[in-house]
């Protein structure tokens, strides 16, 4: 039996293919592309005149781009995907301590198993920032915050617990060398045959897209998620895996991106609302934006030196969280 379309029937897909993929989107494309293009042929050694050049084009100009790529879509990705959860705008894996549990994981495994392969440091990362994060979703739904403004303190102070504890672990087993470097979060150590983890977060991103719309539903709450046939604690769970996979990941290949999973969603939305699978692209694209330019501003500014990303991220990403507070004071 065939079944026939409407034309009014139509007309919605129309406007979702429409909304996903238009000119808009094709210019971010170009506008990225130039930024990696300029981020490939920026760097101390000279690989048109070098006896290497080549050699070092492919061993580190060209894992450190795509390196910019995947870690700075994943973590503007994870912020989307935790704000719409929580339903709060403040939250991001560096506000609610899901960074410093990755961290205290990757420490455990460097005291523990001093000799442990990467993919495994990677798993304890993973495991322990799926910890920390079921552990802040866990308060948030037992403590009736009387602000949004709240929930992202909670958030850093658990951070700042954990840190501490971090700290002191590493101070005690002659680790905190090895915990400055892991945090220090910097691609300058990203090389061919040492980036390449980082892949997961494209199966990541693939499968966030997937479930875009259950976590749309899911950051309704979960009165409005479970009255349309929603399993909102499924959601949640699995949310907090995805996030912890893509935060596991980056933390232990690149380091800290202090406030990009803020930043990022908050500017998409303000131009084009909360759905989830339409700004996924543009949270993506945005995030890559902003990490190479902070990286090719830490290339460049004291070079032949570097400055770590973390440092150029936090300071941009202070100033547009205070921004977003004061924003958030006027409008209440």
């Amino acid at each position: 039996m065939t079944q026939t379309v409407t034309p009014t029937e139509q007309k919605p897909r129309n406007r979702t293919r429409e909304k996903l993929f238009d000119w808009k989107l094709l210019i971010g494309v170009v506008a990225v592309g130039l930024l990696l293009v300029v981020s490939l042929f920026t760097g101390v050694y000279d690989i048109f005149n070098g006896d290497f050049g080549l050699e070092m084009f492919a061993i580190t100009r060209i894992p450190r781009t795509i390196a910019l790529v995947l870690a700075g879509a994943a973590m503007a990705m994870c912020g989307l995907v935790m704000q719409l959860l929580t339903q709060n705008r403040f939250v991001e894996p560096t506000t609610t301590g899901t960074t410093e549990w990755a961290g205290l994981g990757l420490l455990l495994m460097l005291i523990l198993v001093p000799n442990a392969s990467l993919m495994t440091k990677m798993v304890a990362a993973i495991i322990a920032s799926f910890v920390g994060t079921m552990i802040f979703f866990l308060f948030l739904r037992r403590v009736q915050l009387t602000s949004s403004l709240i929930v992202p303190i909670v958030g850093i102070m658990i951070g700042a617990v954990v840190g501490s504890v971090s700290t002191y672990l590493a101070l005690v087993t002659n680790k905190l060398q090895n915990l400055g470097v892991w945090f220090a979060g910097s691609f300058t150590s990203v090389l061919r045959g040492q980036y390449e983890a980082l892949w997961i977060v494209a199966f990541v991103a693939v499968a966030v897209f997937i479930a875009a719309d259950r976590f749309t539903v899911a950051g309704l709450g979960e009165d409005i998620a479970t009255n349309v046939g929603l399993n909102y604690n499924q959601v949640i769970l699995l949310g907090t895996g995805l996030i912890a996979v893509a935060t596991g990941v980056v933390t232990v290949v690149v380091g800290n991106l202090p406030f990009l999973g803020l930043i990022v969603p908050n500017v998409v939305s303000m131009i084009r609302g909360d759905d989830l699978r339409s700004n996924l692209p543009w949270v993506c694209l945005l995030g890559i934006a902003i990490v190479t330019v902070c990286d090719l501003i830490g290339r460049t500014i004291i070079m032949p030196f570097e400055v770590p990303v973390s440092l150029i991220l936090g300071v941009v990403g202070a100033v547009v969280f205070i921004a977003l507070l004061l924003r958030s004071r006027r409008n209440a």
